[in-house]
């Protein structure tokens, strides 16, 4: 009987087959990039604000604490967004005449808020808390990033479930000491992981990954 396939066939079937398992594997993997990547999360996207605010000139540059605007952080689930008065308090002496804060002024005269552009805003569904986390040792860096180098706010993680869950799974790597908290140029030690399992004894943090922490 004449053979029907040429023996070539078996190598091009092998090759066809290895090339097929890679081609999906590499399409799941773009897939899982692109779904990280600040194109979908808008990592690193500056974003535009009613008023041009520079964490930079106001942390770096004049030294005011992350509580002196986000007043309910250590208390609160939500950090606080600042009312004007708090930008008049300043304002109202320094720059009081400037055009590029006539806006304030007009949100203080009114009694209208201004209408910020919110940058960390997580889906409905989701529950988060920032005084249980502040209390329990996580640097507002850790999730907001350098803040006091950002003329202009954005978020630089992805803000994705695995990324919460690389924390929760192992706080150890990321708390620092509470006074510590709010110190923009924190710098892990060494030591951190002997520093954070004390830390984590110490202050009774628990490693929760059920679904119902975050998702009520």
């Amino acid at each position: 009987m004449a053979q029907t396939f040429d023996r070539s066939a078996n190598t091009i079937f092998v090759v066809s087959l290895v090339g097929l398992v890679l081609l999906v594997g590499g399409l799941i993997g773009l897939a899982y990039g692109l779904q990280s990547s600040p194109y979908v999360t808008r990592a690193f996207d500056a974003r535009a604000q009613p008023i041009q605010f520079s964490h930079e000139r106001h942390v770096a540059g004049n030294g005011i604490d992350c509580r002196y605007c986000h007043t309910s952080v250590e208390t609160s689930a939500f950090a606080g967004i600042p009312p004007t008065k708090t930008c008049m308090n300043c304002h109202s002496q320094i720059f009081s005449d400037a055009p590029l804060l006539e806006p304030v002024r007009a949100s203080f005269r009114d009694d209208r808020s201004i209408q910020w552009t919110r940058i960390h805003d997580l889906p409905d569904f989701v529950y988060f808390n920032h005084s249980i986390h502040v209390n329990k040792g996580v640097g507002c860096a850790t999730c907001h990033g350098r803040v006091d180098l950002m003329p202009l706010m954005y978020q630089v993680e992805t803000l994705q479930m695995s990324w919460c869950l690389d924390c929760h799974r192992n706080p150890e790597k990321f708390v620092r000491p509470r006074e510590a908290v709010y110190q923009m140029d924190y710098k892990a030690p060494s030591n951190q992981l002997e520093l954070g399992k004390r830390l984590v004894a110490e202050y009774q943090i628990q490693k929760l990954t059920s679904c119902s922490t975050c998702h009520r």
